[in-house]
């Protein structure tokens, strides 16, 4: 069974989203870049469902100080990859 730390490090190279392979052959084929980059800060729903938890749950995280988390445009919370890392390693 993989620890968390592993779950999170594959999450995170794959940006978060798994994209199946079910290509239609008579869909254009569209190249994507050989080398995906790695995101620096992902919203409470996109870390929730990296970490396994539900959305309320990362949020209440963020309310009581254990993630830190910074507001973007609109009021959106973003939560850095190496805070996500961060709480990984201390539990």
């Amino acid at each position: 069974m993989k620890s968390c730390y592993e779950i999170i490090t594959t999450l995170l190279t794959q940006n978060g989203k798994t994209q199946p392979n079910n290509m239609n052959a008579s869909e254009p084929n569209t190249t994507e870049p050989s080398q995906q980059t790695e995101r620096i800060a992902y919203s409470i729903p996109e870390a929730a469902e990296m970490l396994g938890l539900d959305y309320f749950s990362v949020y209440r995280l963020v309310q009581r100080g254990k993630l830190k988390a910074c507001r973007a445009l609109r009021g959106k919370f973003l939560i850095s990859r190496t805070e996500l890392f961060r709480l990984l390693n201390t539990e």
